[in-house]
This record gives C-alpha cells, structure tokens and sequence, in this order.
C-alpha cells in the first residue's frame, strides 16, 4: 500500500505475520543485505508479555528462561544471516534475560563480536513498585556480524564548550599528544617515542636537532618522570603537523606537545564522538515512547512503547544515510517513525522493514496506521495539524502459505503468489503498463519497472517466446534485466532465452525459493512461506 507514488522515496515495508516467517522469507529476498537490525522482544517478565507455543509463560514456569532462550534463538540465527559483514544489531532488554541473552548472543555472533552492554535511562525517578533496588534503566546489547564501525554521535553542548580556541580553520581545543592509558609507557610502543627539538626564539619545532641551534628537547613523560610514547608516529607528525602546538605548561614548568582538535570536520560537518556505556536524557525515557505514540493517535492503549529517541540515537551511530534497517519485534512501529524521522533531518534515504503480528489487531490499528499518519500528516493531542513526511513510500504485505509438497500444483500456487515477495527482493514495486501487449502479459508475463532497474516474471513456460519479445522491444534500454521463469526444476530454460542471454539474468522458480528455505525450514514443517 504505497503513501506515495515518488520512485526516488524510501520504500518502506511492513510484514504481517510470525516474525519467524517473515525472517525465513526475509532469508531469501534479503539475506546479507541489512545495515542495523533494532528489536525489542518481549521480556519474560511472567506478566503475559510472552507466548509459546500459544500459551503465556508465567513466573512460576520451570523451564520459562529455557522456553524464552529456545523463541529468541530461531529468529536470532535467521536475523543474523540478514546482516551485512559490516552491519549490527540492538536488543533492548531488562534483567529478567539480559544474562541469559548474553551468553546466546556470545554464541550466536561470537563474543569477539560484542560490541556493548548499554545501560539505557528511562526512568529516573526508579521503579517505586521494585523490592530492594528502584530500577531506573534497561539494557540495550549490541552485537556486530564481523567489522561494523561507530559513526559516532553528534557532539553535545557540554563537550562543544570545551572548544574555546578559534583559528581561520574554527573552534578547536588543544590535547596533549602524548599516549594515556594503556600501552602509554616507552616500553610498551618503542617506536611511538622521539624527541621533538623547538626553538623558542622562532616558535618553530623539528624533530632533526642540528635544525636550531640550542633547541629545547621534548619527550613523551609521563606525570612520575618515566618515559612514556606519543600517539603519532614520525611520519603522522609530519603529515598532520599544522595540527601541532608546542607551549610552556607552567605548573610542570617545561614545554610540552599538543594537537589541535577541531570541533568542526573538514567539510564543515559537526565533530562526532564515541558513544558512551550508559545513555541518559529525556528522548531515553518511557515517557517519551508513551507521548510520542499518543500524539499520533490519541486513544491508543499500547503498553511501555520505546521511545524514537532511542532507536534515533542507535541509527545515527551505526548507520549510514542510504541504509537498511529492520524490526521484527516492530510492536508500536517506533523504528519506522525513527527512520523516517532521521531521514528526514539528515537528508537521508534508510529505509525500513517492520515485523509484527496482528494480534489483537495491533499490526494494523497500531504500527501500520501510526505510521501511515506520520507519512500523511495528522492533527495532534490539541488538534493542531502536523505535517506528513511525505517523502516516503510504505507497503503493507501478509504471510502466506503453500503446501511444501513439490506437487505441480503447489509449485503453480507458490509462483503466483511469489510476485509481492519478487518486488521486496528487488526493491522495485511499479508494474509496467505494457501498451498494446494485453494479449501478451494475458499469457503470464509481468514486468516491474522503477528507474534504471526492470524485472519480469514469466508465470509460464509457453510464455516464453512472448517474453522475450517483450525484452527485445519495449524493454530494450535497459543493460541488464532480471527474469524469474516458472520451471518445475531448476532448469530456467536457458536456451529458449538464447537470443536475449547477454541482456538477462536467468532464474528458475519457485526452485530457488525451495532451496532457499530448505536450508532453513525444519524437515516437519508441510507448509512453504510467501
């Protein structure tokens, strides 16, 4: 269901169904492809926030952690094939399985690839119902697949107001450019330790002495006397050594080495800095998820909504401006509002896939329609109208089910219903209106179309001569065009396509979703997803 009909927009999707569908849907149109996967499953607390098996798990359940462990691993293993080498994923969670889902996250993604345990404020006054402790926070994993990197987070005021000094490049503040911390001593980086010779009279620095004569040396010390290291290498140094400042400290009364840092990138860009372990403010608290939610529909009944500042704060570290982003615990719809939110304050393009259930209706009363109003626009708590962001595309599609039996018929029934799962796996979604082709595209043929990507779908074999004429006339400008081919093997009838092989890529359905879910599906299961 698009909210708009611009082909440059971020399309959006949202799944109705068992997110363990959905992820093994997902599996094939997406695998390996997802930027930042944001969930926030339920958290066992014994207060029918969690089922299995159709049943609520209370408190005194004795296997209700193995019951929860045994739900969270399925759909982890699936979402962890949907990430990129480069991508992440956060998990809010409280202390009911914060440990256990700790050591099965170490086991899923490996514990070298743990990235944090944040704890998240979002409530500081404390829990007053809580026995011994107020608790005031909730945890937020975080886990990379192999080689994600921080972006880091947008600067904030208190550590703007450390950049006192200005310069024709602007804001920057002075550090000491020799190493804290760990491996800070001479021993530990012989290489990182130099002496820097400086001229007072000429204010000019060299790390060759017979450039000045009687020049002050300077070495890397630590504050007992010891020899310590820089941070730089020689050769860094030089490089970077309009950066460098050298100025007497008086309580030491000797000359030391420092860097200047700017507050302001080379292309203007605001300095970003590495996120903390703990995060605090308003746009973290509960609160803030509850009236951000009811100022887009002010009678809904949605219990501890997370708040768009959270999952803001994770896609601005961990994402870049084009990237794509998944929920599959969606519940309120949050992460879609964050996304399209971020997006639309920074410029960018994410674009997002939900996944939720309808129980008690809550896939289309509360996550499609919030949604569909912050896209729309809508009047607020007071009445006032709010301005959609209507820069956004948003489809709404269902899980379905085939009889997994290779049966012609079941094969016939998963192609025709395969074409909405084809346009996700694509990212295209506008059918193209072939203009005096009715009797053609009427033999089974359909084509997708947006921009400089085409795809088509040939529903049946003795469509193919129809096909590829298609390809030869009205699809001729495009270089490269993808066409899924009903076969009941995984033949896709490549010589019947001979004529146009330099021009298409060649894919054999539904075969290559079988296979797909093969590797996926337990053996009992009779029933295929689309």
């Amino acid at each position: 269901m698009p909210e708009t009909t611009q082909s440059t927009t971020p399309n959006h999707s949202l799944i109705e169904g068992d997110n363990l569908h959905a992820l093994t849907v997902l599996n094939y149109t997406h695998a390996g492809t997802i930027d930042v996967i944001y969930i926030d499953p339920p958290y066992n607390t014994g207060n029918k926030d969690f089922k299995y098996n159709d049943r609520f798990i209370d408190r005194e359940d004795g296997y209700r952690h193995s019951k929860w462990l045994s739900f969270m691993e399925k759909r982890l293993r699936l979402a962890k094939n949907l990430l990129k080498d480069s991508g992440v994923i956060f998990i809010s969670i409280d202390d009911n399985e914060q440990a256990q889902l700790k050591l099965l996250c170490d086991e899923i993604f490996g514990e070298e690839n743990f990235v944090a345990n944040v704890s998240v404020i979002n409530n500081l006054k404390g829990r007053s119902d809580e026995k011994y402790i107020a608790t005031a926070h909730e945890s937020l994993l975080i886990y990379k697949k192999t080689n994600f990197e921080t972006l880091g987070l947008p600067a904030p005021e208190d550590y703007i107001e450390e950049y006192k000094l200005t310069d024709a490049l602007g804001k920057y503040r002075l550090l000491g450019l020799r190493k804290r911390g760990d491996n800070s001593l001479r021993e530990d980086r012989p290489n990182l330790f130099y002496p820097i010779y400086y001229n007072i009279s000429t204010n000019q620095w060299s790390l060759d002495k017979e450039n000045f004569r009687d020049p002050i040396e300077i070495i890397p010390k630590l504050s007992d006397g010891s020899e310590g290291n820089w941070r730089w290498g020689k050769d860094t140094l030089l490089k970077r050594k309009d950066e460098i400042v050298i100025q007497k400290v008086k309580k030491r009364n000797e000359y030391d080495v420092f860097q200047k840092d700017y507050l302001h990138k080379s292309n203007d860009e605001l300095k970003r800095v590495k996120p903390k372990s703990f995060w605090t403010g308003t746009e973290f608290s509960s609160d803030a998820g509850t009236k951000s939610l009811k100022e887009v529909i002010s009678d809904v009944n949605f219990r501890s909504p997370k708040p768009i500042g959270l999952i803001k704060c994770c896609l601005s570290q961990a994402s870049q401006k084009s990237a794509k982003v998944l929920d599959f615990f969606a519940g309120s719809g949050t992460t879609l509002h964050a996304v399209m939110a971020l997006n639309a304050e920074d410029g960018g393009s994410r674009e997002c896939i939900l996944v939720t259930n309808n129980e008690n209706n809550i896939c289309e009363e509360v996550t499609y329609e919030r949604n569909k109003r912050v896209i729309q626009g809508y009047p607020n708590a007071k009445g006032e109208p709010v301005a959609g962001l209507s820069g956004n595309n948003l489809r709404y599609y269902q899980t379905g089910y085939v009889g997994r039996e290779k049966t012609l018929a079941n094969k016939r029934a998963l192609m025709a219903l395969a074409t909405e799962m084809l346009c996700l796996k694509e990212g295209v979604y506008e059918e193209e209106n072939l203009q005096g082709m009715g009797e053609i595209t009427g033999l089974g043929v359909r084509v997708f179309q947006e921009n400089s990507k085409a795809f088509m779908v040939v529903y049946d074999e003795e469509a193919i001569d129809q096909a590829v004429e298609i390809i030869q006339s009205a699809l001729s400008s495009f270089e490269k065009i993808k066409v899924y081919v009903f076969a009941t093997g995984s033949y896709p009838y490549t010589d019947d396509f001979e004529e146009v092989l330099d021009r298409i890529e060649l894919c054999a359905l539904p075969d290559a979703i079988y296979r797909a879910y093969q590797r996926l599906l337990p053996k009992e299961d009779k029933n295929t997803i689309v």
